[in-house]
Order: structure tokens, then C-alpha cells, then sequence
């Protein structure tokens, strides 16, 4: 069993922690509203009043947070994470950020002798949940090697993409598709709906046909109802079109499905559904097709 740090205990960092408790592992973590883990403190985490408190206490620290300012946030300064580390210990930074960004925490991470792997996911609550979460993994093979049992327990299906940003160039290029799919999938229950099929029939059938890829399946529902817990908002997913397009940019790629999708994403922003699952194109579409949505 290791000895585990977790910061950042969002929707998905905290049940990544949970997970993390079940398989019998020690976990000191923090998160900047300490009350949203309470919960994870009853179960028997440890507490770290600060990122710096949380590397001191683990050997493998993952790290969990909303963009390249967030992590930069928790890595420097007197109470980050590069504060805590020293000789032997492994940062795991399962975020979507900037794959330059996360190569420059990387370099300072190994300045301390320590090193660091971006370690993005794919799946939403509901895969992990599941059990059927896949990790990829940008660094050196044998950090790799070294963490690979513990990202198992994680989800079961754990690959090397190469060397660090490569799994957050891979993450950014798997995110782009969740939004245009939604999109799609938006436009075509839209399309059943003014023809005169009923939408929950509509849906019904589109998910279990052969565009239902597993995104579609568990994501598909919410535009007959949205979910309570919001698990991906519009501002999360338009950060990741925006590392998307940039990259596109820079790697001279056209993302044409992208770019359009990305402007649904500004339509909700602009309607007030910034804080929505990103789901909620469908409302914006419906908006703009004359549908009560």
C-alpha cells in the first residue's frame, strides 16, 4: 500500500481519492474549500493545510485542478506543492492544462529530485464510478513503471503515451471530441424533434444506435434532463477547445468541428449557462432552431 497525497478534491478528484482510500491506501489531501472534502476526512483521509503540507506527508502526490493558472497556483510560492517535495517522490498531475506549462512545473519538480508525470484521464463521474476509467501517462518509462500499480487502481486500463505533455496533447485531442460529439448529437435529436418524434424517443434511440459511443450513452440523457451535480461545465470544456485550437494553430491542423463548437460554448457563456454541464449546447441549439428546450 503507498502513501498517497491528492490535491485538488473536485467532482473528479474527490472520488478519485475515494477510490484511492478503497484500495487500502494512505491519503493526506487538500483542496481550497476544505468543507467539499469533509466527507473524504470522515472516510479516514488524512488533512493538508496546504499543497506544500500534502507532498510533504506523500510519496505520490496527485494533483487535480481546473487550468494552467490553478496549477501553477498550487505548485509555487511558499505553501506549493514545489515547497514540499524532495529526493524520490513522484508529482502525478492527472489535470488538463497546458502541456508547456505542465513541462515547466516538471523541470522545476526534477530541480528538487524528485520527478513529475501529466497524468490526464478519460472518463467522466460516471465511467469512474464504473470502474472503467483509462489513464494515460506522459514521462519517463521508469516513473512510469514505478507508478503504474497505483494508477491501476485508478481504472484499469493505464498507458505511456511518451514523454511529459504528450499524454495532455493526447487528452486535449480526446476532449475536442466530446464537445463536437454533443454538438452532433444536439443536432440530431433537434432534427427527429421538429419532425415530429417525441425527444425522450429520439434519444432512446440515438444512444443505443451505432453512434452511441460511451459519451453519448451517459451524456446523451442530459438534454432531456440535466444533471444535479454538474460533472464538466461549459467554462471547463471551452478552456480545453481553446488549448485545442492553439495547438491546432501552432501544429498547422484545421479544427474545423472544433472552431464551431467552440462558439456554442461562447452562445452558452453568453445565455448564462457558463456553469452548466457542457451538455447544455442542446439548449442553445433548441434556442436557435425555435424549440422550447
Amino acid at each position: 500500500m503507498a502513501n498517497l497525497g491528492y490535491i485538488g478534491l473536485g467532482a473528479m478528484g474527490s472520488r478519485m481519492a475515494n477510490r484511492l482510500l478503497d484500495k487500502g491506501h494512505t491519503v493526506v489531501g487538500y483542496n481550497r474549500t476544505r468543507s467539499k472534502a469533509q466527507w473524504l476526512i470522515d472516510r479516514g483521509m488524512k488533512w493538508g493545510d496546504s499543497p506544500k503540507a500534502v507532498a510533504q506527508a506523500a510519496d505520490v502526490i496527485f494533483v487535480m485542478v481546473t487550468d494552467s493558472k490553478a496549477l501553477e497556483g498550487v505548485s509555487n510560492g511558499a505553501d506549493g506543492f514545489l515547497a514540499g517535495i524532495g529526493k524520490g517522490k513522484v508529482v502525478v498531475d492527472m489535470s488538463t492544462v497546458s502541456p508547456a506549462v505542465s513541462r515547466a512545473v516538471a523541470e522545476k519538480v526534477r530541480e528538487k529530485g524528485a520527478d513529475m508525470v501529466d497524468s490526464p484521464v478519460s472518463g467522466s463521474v460516471a465511467t469512474l464510478d464504473a470502474g472503467k476509467l483509462s489513464v494515460m501517462v506522459g514521462g519517463t518509462r521508469a516513473t512510469f513503471d514505478r507508478i503504474k500499480p497505483i494508477l491501476e487502481d485508478v481504472g484499469p486500463k493505464v498507458t505511456h503515451v511518451g514523454d511529459n505533455g504528450l499524454a495532455l496533447s493526447l487528452k486535449i485531442a480526446h476532449n475536442l471530441s466530446l464537445a463536437v460529439q454533443m454538438l452532433a448529437f444536439s443536432e440530431g435529436v433537434l432534427l427527429a424533434e421538429k419532425s415530429g418524434i417525441s425527444r425522450d424517443v429520439a434519444v432512446d434511440v440515438l444512444t443505443h444506435s451505432v453512434i452511441g459511443s460511451p459519451m453519448v450513452q451517459y451524456r446523451g440523457p442530459f438534454v432531456l434532463k440535466m444533471p444535479d451535480e454538474v460533472w464538466f461545465d461549459v467554462n471547463m470544456m471551452q478552456k480545453d477547445m481553446m488549448l485545442a485550437l492553439e495547438m491546432g494553430r501552432r501544429l498547422d491542423v484545421p479544427l474545423p468541428t472544433t472552431a464551431v463548437t467552440n462558439e456554442f460554448l461562447t452562445a452558452a457563456r453568453g445565455m448564462g449557462l457558463a456553469k452548466y454541464d457542457f451538455a447544455v449546447m442542446f439548449k442553445v441549439l433548441a434556442q436557435m432552431s425555435g424549440v422550447s428546450s
